[in-house]
């Protein structure tokens, strides 16, 4: 089963899994319930039986009682022995922010300096001790996507306001690099299995702003950090963004549980899609 928005996503999968025999059917989160009268008390949809495993390509914004519903489900099929990829545990910490970033550091991991409060006057202090023009914060949607939300912030004139971050910000130190680029690493059971430069029109390197991916070979260093960020936040597959600075430090940025690939599979040439069919067939057999 094949959870979530994205057709295109969604077909690339299917398609590689039945080039390993396996069949899939793609469904939203409204199609599943609890359900004492289904088979294992979990209905899925048209399906007769729950799936052998379930792979969640995304969970789309709802309340906060449908999202903990659907987290809900996930783990209950993990509970009834069906593989779910990836798992709920390692979507939230990826999907918030302040708990991945902070995992990222207290593992070690060479990450931003980040501040979350939802204490307005207190977001206001970190701005006036931290930010200035030469050395910014970004302000980021704590359940944010797609560089929808980024703000840069160099005073508390341009702090954002509490409705536009739902009450709690988020703010990262910006990275001083020496051109509008960023590095993702597709990582899938711990193996970094295709990167690109993503190049932007602007300091915001996301896809949807119109950045271009371009093909790019990680380094050692880049490579483990990657498998090594992964690992930290529990993922089975998920990309990994990477920025450099002036100095030609490596930082990680964020982790996606629920990363796109098409552009990544267009600059890389690496059919994505085929490598999380494995993992699933791996977990299958």
């Amino acid at each position: 089963m094949i959870l979530g928005e994205g057709r295109w996503h969604a077909v690339s999968l299917a398609a590689a899994l039945a080039r390993r025999g396996l069949s899939s059917r793609r469904l939203a989160f409204v199609h599943l319930a609890f359900d004492p009268a289904a088979p294992g008390g979990l209905r899925c949809g048209p399906l007769a039986r729950p799936p052998r495993a379930v792979v969640v390509r995304a969970i789309a914004a709802g309340s906060f009682e449908q999202v903990t519903l659907r987290l809900g489900l996930l783990r209950a099929f993990a509970l009834s022995g069906i593989p779910v990829i990836n798992p709920a545990r390692a979507i939230e910490a990826c999907v918030d922010k302040s708990e991945a970033s902070f995992r990222l550091r207290l593992a070690g991991i060479p990450t931003p300096a980040v501040w979350v409060t939802e204490d307005p006057a207190r977001a206001r202090e970190i701005v006036l001790a931290e930010a200035s023009p030469a050395r910014p914060l970004v302000a980021k949607p704590l359940f944010g996507a797609q560089g929808r939300g980024i703000v840069r912030v160099t005073g508390p004139h341009e702090l954002p306001s509490a409705e536009a971050v739902a009450g709690v910000w988020y703010l990262q130190r910006l990275v001083d690099r020496p051109e509008p680029c960023d590095y993702r690493v597709f990582v899938v059971d711990g193996e970094p299995v295709a990167a690109m430069c993503r190049r932007g029109r602007d300091w915001i390197t996301n896809v949807r702003r119109g950045a271009r991916g371009e093909r790019w070979r990680p380094d050692a260093e880049a490579a483990e950090l990657a498998v090594r960020a992964a690992a930290v936040l529990g993922t089975v597959f998920c990309g990994v963004d990477l920025v450099r600075d002036r100095e030609g430090r490596t930082w990680v940025l964020e982790v996606n549980s629920m990363p796109a690939w098409r552009e990544l599979v267009r600059a890389s040439g690496v059919d994505v899609a085929d490598r999380i069919a494995r993992a699933v067939a791996e977990r299958l057999a």
